[in-house]
């Protein structure tokens, strides 16, 4: 009688890990994670991922990386001219202007700002890139989002990726907690 009760807890709990494991998998549908395509810098390499256009409208890809020690650690990120320098949109092109003043936000509950710009690519196309730049203590995390599609577009589908359960986690875990 406890082998069968046994075994039926264990069974619980493995469809209980399935589901919540479909879940977090449903969440970031259509996004996969790709090489880290920037060269080498000062900070560590981050995260890079890219959804597919039928997925979210249009591809877009977004790069995640902490910067230890990068931030004021009174004010934390407190201005757009601090999103300009820190969020690596100079690493997609060094040709970008802010299309707009950035606003507040929110991410993985750190508080920072959020920015949209027009980039001019290599190729004379222009792409649209969200810069994101929050802080945790005296660190600042980073995230850019770039895309063909409109700023408006590209910033909800970047946020409601930044927002799915492994990613906040990932995020939080990277700031060191």
């Amino acid at each position: 009688m406890h082998r069968l009760l046994a075994a039926f807890a264990v069974a619980i709990c493995m469809l209980a890990g399935a589901a919540g494991f479909d879940h977090a998998r449903s969440q970031a549908e259509g996004w996969r994670e790709i090489a880290w395509p920037f060269p080498r810098d000062g900070w560590p390499a981050g995260r890079a991922f890219r959804c597919a256009s039928e997925s979210c409208g249009g591809e877009i890809e977004v790069y995640v990386r902490p910067k230890a020690g990068f931030c004021n650690c009174d004010t934390g990120v407190a201005d757009d001219e601090e999103v300009d320098r820190v969020a690596d949109l100079d690493m997609i092109s060094p040709r970008f202007v802010a299309r707009e003043p950035g606003g507040v936000i929110k991410v993985a509950g750190m508080a920072g700002r959020i920015r949209a710009y027009d980039l001019d690519m290599a190729d004379g196309t222009r792409h649209t890139a969200i810069g994101i730049a929050v802080s945790h203590r005296c660190d600042v995390l980073v995230a850019v989002a770039q895309g063909k599609g409109e700023a408006s577009g590209v910033q909800r589908t970047a946020l409601e990726f930044l927002a799915t359960g492994v990613m906040t986690q990932w995020m939080i875990s990277a700031m060191g907690g």
